[in-house]
């Protein structure tokens, strides 16, 4: 299976990668000289949790999944609730590290939870002394038992250094169809990621939105990992930063490929999938400028409600929250704030916030 890059219709591609750079150029700006930017920036990986979720078929409620990652569910967490929370964290640690670390073969690996297992170094232990017996032994004799032995304790030691999880990876590919599992032997995950890597050089040559167009559908096509479809899709945020298209956030990419319809996004032709893509960039920047300049004009309502407060007042640490999360519960702004439950409920009706949920129990407030 290769994807080759082939002839690309300049013509009818021309106008969408224009559109798409303005929109991501602009929403970067925006984003970079605005007050609200680190908010806007967390906020935005809930919402691309939920989009890519919803994208490849399931859909996770953004109330579940804030209150999840704070540690609060209401109720037993579903299994696409903890893929939705997996990527949450995925895009936290690719903010963490330097832009274009996620499309490598370590990032990918590392977020996947893959790795080549790596070659069992021993080395000597020193005893200290004890073990002068030992060299009075006949070493050919129980080199095979100590050699058995050395390496017993190396792999002990190297899933102790937490490489388990990796081990239990490696040992048999599988599919995750709803509650069913389905291993696939000859699914070659490293041989498709080194695919996938290596076209990911040949477009750079390419402009930007053109490249991660290309490069998301290629993830569509080889499908790299069986069970994590969706890291395809944070990548491709990564590969925009590390180009230097969208370097104040990560860029939520699952937005926008949730405002085209599902159609244009499995075309049989290529370029109507590429065009679909670039105005899926277009659409996710939209969506962020809306996005910011509610929280903006959220801000400045909040601290104008703020203002003659006492020093000491924790409104401004509630105001931090709502802007930093879509939804906050009483007891998120109470941890936060660190008051009582009772008195993160009087800082809610101070600052005059919205009821998200419409229950008289388990409420939550935002900003719409």
């Amino acid at each position: 299976m290769t994807y080759e890059i082939g002839n690309l219709t300049h013509e009818t591609l021309l106008g969408p990668i224009a559109a798409a750079e303005d929109a991501l150029a602009r929403l970067d700006e925006r984003v970079a000289r605005s007050e609200v930017g680190p908010g806007f920036a967390e906020r935005a990986d809930f919402f691309d949790s939920v989009s890519s979720m919803w994208v490849g078929g399931e859909l996770v409620h953004l109330e579940d999944l804030v209150l999840h990652d704070a540690q609060m569910d209401i109720r037993a967490p579903s299994h696409e609730l903890v893929i939705a929370h997996r990527i949450v964290r995925a895009r936290r640690r690719v903010v963490r590290n330097d832009p274009g670390w996620a499309v490598s073969r370590s990032g990918i690996m590392a977020l996947a939870g893959v790795a080549e297992e790596p070659p069992l170094e021993i080395e000597p232990a020193d005893r200290g002394g004890e073990g002068v017996e030992l060299d009075l032994l006949d070493h050919d004799a129980l080199s095979p038992e100590l050699a058995e032995i050395d390496e017993v304790l190396a792999r002990t030691q190297w899933l102790v250094d937490g490489n388990a999880a990796v081990e239990q990876r490696k040992r048999e590919p599988e599919i995750s169809v709803g509650e069913l599992l389905i291993r696939d032997p000859d699914w070659d995950e490293g041989e498709r990621i080194g695919e996938w890597l290596e076209l990911a050089k040949k477009v750079e040559r390419l402009p930007a939105t053109l490249a991660a167009a290309v490069l998301w559908d290629a993830w569509e096509y080889l499908e790299p990992l069986q069970r994590q479809h969706w890291l395809g899709q944070v990548l491709v945020s990564d590969f925009l930063r590390s180009r230097g298209k969208v370097r104040s956030h990560l860029l939520a990419f699952a937005v926008g490929l949730r405002e085209v319809p599902r159609e244009r996004r499995r075309a049989s032709d290529r370029t109507v999938r590429l065009v679909a893509f670039l105005d899926a960039m277009g659409a996710a920047a939209a969506a962020g400028m809306k996005d910011i300049d509610r929280l903006t004009l959220a801000k400045r309502q909040l601290e104008r409600k703020a203002a003659g407060k006492r020093t000491t007042s924790s409104i401004p640490v509630a105001i931090d929250l709502l802007l930093s999360r879509p939804i906050v519960s009483a007891h998120m702004i109470a941890k936060a704030a660190k008051i009582t439950p009772r008195g993160a409920l009087n800082l809610v009706s101070e600052l005059g916030a919205r009821e998200m949920t419409g229950r008289g129990r388990y409420r939550a407030w935002g900003i719409l």
